[in-house]
């Protein structure tokens, strides 16, 4: 008898199956209703992020503590939740309409109400993916609480170290400290975190505000403290999912609203009958690319190439930004701030009232048509086939009378992370992968690497992988995609989503033309195969402005040329 040869499992396969296990876990809490994160419930989240060990979360499978990973993670979640035994993820079920005071996170939109000093609410409005997102940072977040507990305790509980009852001192009874007791706190704090006091004193310079100059204090010891309470008095922390937002999930009700209230404006303003034009872009490059120069006359004499945005990328920058919003105002630029809870704003552009007898942007301009564009801000996962799939249907008025939009093009310019080449540099893909299926959506890209190249940036093409979660991407898995014949080139969120709705709509549902162009181009904010080049390193600054400039005006350039 022969024996049964034992294949061992590469890394890459191993991070494959504790992404599945995450994503079964996930679904069956939240069809559950509520679960502890460090409890036995919460298990097989922890141990399959600790198995995965994303890049973004850096040292999380070590005991110290990882500071990059998380003031990544804090940066995305509400201010204060780390004082929070209850987290409850909610539908909008009316808190806007409260006393309560909407906490919005630095770096992501959604509407978080601190209900009491135990409790944090969570709106989910932006699909399945957020509800992933926030659950692996939370499941982050807590792990590094538990590093802290023990890092503290001695004796069982019976008694905490001297650094410990130092930080408490300074963070119960709000102390006002000098200079110096700050740098010996920072100093105590290095011990706790197990890093080097150069490492946490960035990381408090970081958190520190004028408002609230040692926040980071704060932070560490009410993330030990709620450990603390956990494992000496069995005062577990609860994530709750409310009724109301398991029965709508998956339902397309923001998505639906958001949808019907463009189409709305159209029609109000006699454009539905249009051609149009849908870009997924942000709130500035496409306004700025069509406007800013005409509205900036003196600005834009004396600068040359992007410089113009480069300026009106700067913080100080809000008066010139108000010109340009005030100018393209009367110039065709309709501003639709949404209300419908997607949190995604949307312009719409009608050409008809540009004057590019005098305008800048383009001496070979020849519009066919008057075309409508539809700048919409970016869509979050999931999120993108809930809004296109909207988007795309038809429009039923008050006088129940169907109207087809007329879309000749849809334009997708994000960020993504990169598998060869740096932080800047410029993707465009020929096909997206959906990450842990065998869908894969090859479609003929409008934009072609040809068209990028000259601005002194690398660009590069080939397929590219939606991931289910960026935070949750490692090394081995996507090199495997980047090495093998998948031959990818870089990572995102939405493209096969988007995709998904467009070709459904197209070819199959017949809402839009199968003749539709289709145009995807995406810079890089990351190498997560590279160590300190993954998100939680940090933004683009102002590195962002050439690609992001590069790939609106070939967009732009296209529509009004074709």
């Amino acid at each position: 008898m022969s024996e049964t040869k034992k294949i061992a499992r590469t890394r890459a396969q191993e991070s494959t199956n504790a992404i599945e296990k995450l994503y079964i876990s996930m679904r069956h809490l939240f069809s559950r209703g509520f679960y502890k994160p460090m409890g036995i419930s919460g298990e097989t989240l922890r141990k399959s992020l600790l198995l995965l060990r994303p890049e973004i979360y850096g040292s999380i499978a070590e005991q110290r503590i990882e500071l990059s990973g998380l003031t990544y993670v804090i940066e995305r979640l509400p201010e204060g939740i780390e004082e929070c035994q209850f987290i409850n993820l909610t539908a909008d079920e009316g808190y806007k309409n409260s006393h309560f005071k909407s906490i919005i996170p630095p770096k992501r939109r959604r509407n978080c109400y601190r209900i009491d000093k135990d409790q944090m609410n969570i709106e989910i409005t932006r699909g399945r993916s957020e509800i992933y997102d926030i659950l692996t940072h939370l499941t982050f977040l807590f792990i590094e609480s538990h590093k802290i507990q023990e890092r503290v305790t001695l004796n069982d509980g019976e008694d905490f170290t001297r650094e410990w009852k130092h930080l408490e001192d300074i963070v119960l009874f709000q102390k006002k400290i000098s200079d110096k007791e700050r740098e010996v706190t920072i100093a105590h704090l290095s011990n706790i975190l197990g890093r080097t006091f150069d490492e946490v004193l960035e990381v408090y310079n970081t958190f520190s505000s004028e408002e609230n100059p040692d926040r980071f204090f704060q932070l560490i010891y009410w993330l030990g403290k709620l450990a603390i309470n956990e494992v000496l008095e069995n005062k577990k922390r609860t994530v709750t999912f409310s009724s109301v937002l398991i029965e709508e999930i998956g339902h397309h009700i923001y998505g639906e609203i958001w949808a019907n209230n463009i189409k709305k404006v159209l029609d109000k303003n006699e454009l539905l009958e249009r051609p149009i034009h849908i870009i997924s872009a942000n709130m500035h490059s496409v306004l700025n690319s069509i406007y800013a120069k005409d509205a900036l006359p003196k600005e834009a004499k004396d600068l040359k190439g992007f410089e113009v945005y480069q300026l009106l990328s700067n913080s100080d920058s809000k008066p010139l930004q108000k010109r340009v919003k005030d100018f393209a105002s009367i110039n065709g630029l309709i501003y639709i701030k949404d209300t419908s809870g997607t949190n995604i704003n949307v312009q719409v552009i009608d050409t008809d009232k540009i004057n590019f007898e005098v305008s800048t942007l383009s001496k070979k301009i020849k519009l066919k048509d008057n075309p409508v564009l539809i700048v919409m801000d970016y869509a979050f996962g999931e999120q993108a086939y809930e809004t296109m799939d909207e988007l795309l249907k038809p429009y039923t008025c008050d006088k129940n009378i169907k109207t087809h939009l007329d879309v000749k093009s849809v334009s997708i310019m994000g960020k993504a992370g990169i598998l060869e080449g740096g932080k800047g540099d410029i993707m465009i893909p020929s096909a997206h992968i959906f990450e842990g299926t065998a869908d894969n959506y090859p479609f003929k890209n409008e934009l072609s690497k040809e068209d990028l190249e000259g601005f002194g940036i690398e660009v590069f093409d080939g397929a590219m992988i939606s991931v289910l979660g960026t935070s949750l991407q490692n090394k081995d898995l996507l090199k495997f995609f980047h090495d093998s014949t998948w031959n990818v080139i870089g990572l995102e969120m939405e493209g096969a989503h988007y995709q998904k709705a467009i070709q459904a709509a197209a070819r199959i549902r017949g809402n839009i033309s199968e003749d539709v162009q289709v145009r995807y181009a995406y810079y890089a904010s990351d190498n997560p195969l590279e160590t300190g080049a993954t998100l939680a390193s940090g933004g683009l600054g102002m590195s962002g402005v050439t690609p992001t400039y590069a790939i609106t005006q070939k967009i732009v350039s296209q529509i009004f040329e074709n």
